[in-house]
This record gives C-alpha cells, sequence and structure tokens, in this order.
C-alpha cells in the first residue's frame, strides 16, 4: 500500500530524516539508532547468505542440465542413494543455519533489552490516532492526522507529505535510551517507525515494550502497521529526536502550556455558554471528531455506528449522553474524550447533538456539567 511509504512534511526548525522514499522501495533503511543500522546488516548477511546459496544451486542444476543432456549422449547415472550425499546435504545446511542463527539471536536479545531506560514514553493507539504519556514529566497529549481534507477528497494537490502529518509529533531527546510502553484502548494497532527498527503490536489489555536510541536530530517518520479499521490509512507517527538541551526546552514549555490550561478550564467552569455560541463550537468539534462514524447529518452508518438524529439517547438521556462522550464505551469503537477535548468543547459538542438534525431537545450543557461527571465518576 503506497500510503505507508509516503513521506511527510518537514518542519522549518529542524532537518528533514535522509530516509526517503526511494529507500523504501527497494531495501531496508539503515536507520539512525545502533540498533537499526545492526537490524540492516543482518539482512544484508541474510541476503548475501541466500544470493550465494541460490547462485550455487541454481548454477549446479544449469550445469548438469547443459553438459549432461541427451543430446551430448548423457547417460544417467544408475544409484539408489549415497551415504556422503546425504550427509553433505545435512550438514552443510545445518553449518550455515548456526552462522544464520547466532547473529540473529543475539540482536534479537538486544533489541528486547529495554531495561534502565533513560525515558519512559506510554505510547496508545486508538482509532484513529495515537496518545503521548511522558511517564517521569507528566506530559501527555494526542497525536492525529494533519493532512488537509481537501487532499484526501482530491479537492486540492496533495503536498510532498500526502497522510503522514500529525498535529503533535512525540518528541524525545538524542543519545538517550528511550522506552517505549505500547497499549491500545480499542483494536490491535502496530506503531511502527522504521529509522529507529521498532515495530512493536498495541494489543488492547496488554503493553509491550520496545526502545531506541536515535543518534542524531531528526525528524523519523511511521504509521500504524496493523490493519485496525477503515481508517487505518490515515493514523500517521511523526517523532522529532533534539539535542539534550532543546528537549528540556520543549518540556518545559509543554509544562507551562499544561499548567495555563488548567487555569483557563477553571476560568471557563465558572462561566455559562449562550446557545448560539454552544451550537457553533460544537458543530466545528463535531465535525473534526464524531463526524467520521455518526455522518455530518447525524445518521451514523447503520449496522456499524449508531444514529445520533432521533436517537434516545440524544432526545433524553442527558446523564448518559454526557458519560459516553467523556468516558466512552468500552468494547465499542466510542473512544473516551476526557483527555482529549476541554469541558467547554465537550459541552459544546453534546449540546450540538442534543439539538441539530432535528433533535431540538433545547438541552444546553455547560463545562460545569461535564465537571461533575468527571469528578463524580
Amino acid at each position: 500500500m503506497s500510503l505507508v511509504f509516503a513521506n511527510v512534511l518537514a518542519l522549518p526548525a529542524l532537518a528533514e530524516s535522509a530516509t526517503k522514499v526511494e529507500q523504501y522501495q527497494l531495501n531496508l533503511t539503515k536507520g539512525v539508532t545502533d540498533i537499526s543500522e545492526k537490524v540492516y546488516d543482518l539482512h544484508m548477511l541474510m541476503f548475501i547468505i541466500c544470493v550465494v546459496i541460490a547462485a550455487g544451486v541454481f548454477g549446479a542444476m544449469f550445469w548438469a542440465m547443459w553438459f549432461h543432456r541427451k543430446s551430448k549422449g548423457a547417460k544417467p547415472a544408475n544409484f539408489h542413494e549415497s551415504i556422503k550425499v546425504e550427509i553433505a546435504w545435512t550438514v552443510i545446511p545445518f553449518i550455515i543455519l548456526i552462522v544464520m542463527a547466532v547473529p540473529a539471536a543475539k540482536l534479537l536479545i538486544d533489541m528486547e533489552d529495554a531495561n534502565q531506560p533513560d525515558l519512559t514514553i506510554q505510547v496508545t493507539g486508538s482509532q484513529w490516532k495515537w496518545h503521548y504519556k511522558y511517564m517521569d514529566d507528566g506530559v501527555e497529549y494526542f497525536s492525529k492526522l494533519a493532512t488537509q481534507p481537501e487532499q484526501i477528497q482530491g479537492k486540492f494537490e496533495k503536498g510532498h507529505n500526502y497522510l503522514l502529518e500529525v498535529d503533535r509529533p512525540l518528541v524525545i531527546p538524542i543519545d538517550k535510551k528511550v522506552r517505549f510502553l505500547i497499549t491500545s484502548d480499542d483494536v490491535i494497532h502496530a506503531w511502527w517507525v522504521p529509522d529507529f527498527a521498532v515495530k512493536q503490536d498495541a494489543n488492547p489489555g496488554f503493553i509491550n515494550d520496545a526502545w531506541a536510541k536515535v543518534n542524531e536530530p531528526g525528524i523519523y517518520r511511521g504509521q500504524c502497521a496493523e490493519l485496525c479499521g477503515k481508517d487505518h490509512g490515515f493514523m500517521p507517527i511523526v517523532v522529532i529526536a533534539k539535542t539534550q538541551a532543546d528537549y528540556e526546552s520543549w518540556i518545559g514549555e509543554q509544562k507551562d502550556i499544561i499548567a495555563k490550561a488548567k487555569a483557563e478550564e477553571q476560568r471557563l467552569l465558572s462561566m455559562n455558554m449562550t446557545m448560539d455560541e454552544a451550537m457553533t463550537t460544537g458543530e466545528k468539534v463535531y465535525m473534526a471528531n464524531c463526524a467520521a462514524c455518526h455522518m455530518p447529518n447525524g445518521e451514523g452508518l447503520p449496522g456499524v455506528f449508531p444514529a445520533l438524529k432521533g436517537s434516545q439517547i440524544a432526545l433524553k438521556d442527558q446523564p448518559a449522553h454526557i458519560d459516553r462522550v467523556v468516558f466512552g464505551v468500552a468494547g465499542t469503537a466510542m473512544q473516551a474524550y476526557a483527555k482529549q477535548l476541554s469541558m467547554t468543547d465537550m459541552a459544546a459538542v453534546i449540546t450540538y447533538e442534543r439539538n441539530a438534525w432535528g433533535n431540538n431537545t433545547n438541552d444546553l450543557v455547560q463545562a460545569k456539567d461535564i465537571n461533575a461527571a468527571i469528578n463524580g465518576k
């Protein structure tokens, strides 16, 4: 699938990764970690061994067919078995397998050794975005596709980094061992960054780990490598590797943003939106987060995603409606938006869903209602 091999929009502050589309088409990339280079070297060793074996076997076959053909008067040998030949074709492949297995086993052990990391990040996949949580710093956020819908719909020319742009990349320091704890909220995903030689399944209810120690600053790209639903091709990964000083500066900025957001949220809790304000904001939030499943007209996809238009939960049961948006529904594609949207945005989108498409309940949900649901859970 060509989407997997696309490149992403470069950020002006950092140099683009040296990895280009052409490298993916012909061979593995050497990557930017010691492990990825070892993987490449092992791959080339196995490749050379396979080429030598193929050349030897097929060369012997063609030589035998040419110099022992019937037109030259060759007579077939008449023998049933040869102990020497049987020993040879048993021992030689065994030796070849040992030569291949020893470096492969050593590399696999190194790849699985995620002990003593300098930094730990939890990576959670959900349909269809990634959530990153810095376990030591209290920073967490979602990373979503940033390619314009008009490019996907063919209205605009597709950019150089089509379908591999995100709104918030993962940021890590170079020369530090970063451990990734990888899991999922819903279905099986796979976190894959070729330049790191990291491809690990994200399974709901389980935590797998992987690690990388990037050698040079840059921007590195990947995608979900597990068929995870209809928007599987719209779940890119972008990682920015910074120097330690730049990384610490970035972490400080993120902590300041979180502190300001919490202060602003507390201010908004004491305010009330008008119906017009809630409907305007709610429509924007709905189109960005809900319309892909429930459709812009609120009618959903029969048998797949339920309709909101005329539904009982949107017409009558306001507490349950709030609960579903805030906490999601386990075992379904309905995600929890408590960590994805502000209380004001959640209040606005619930208000919109309860009053759009002819629902007309006149219910006006406020941020304080969302706050009460969260604290009462």
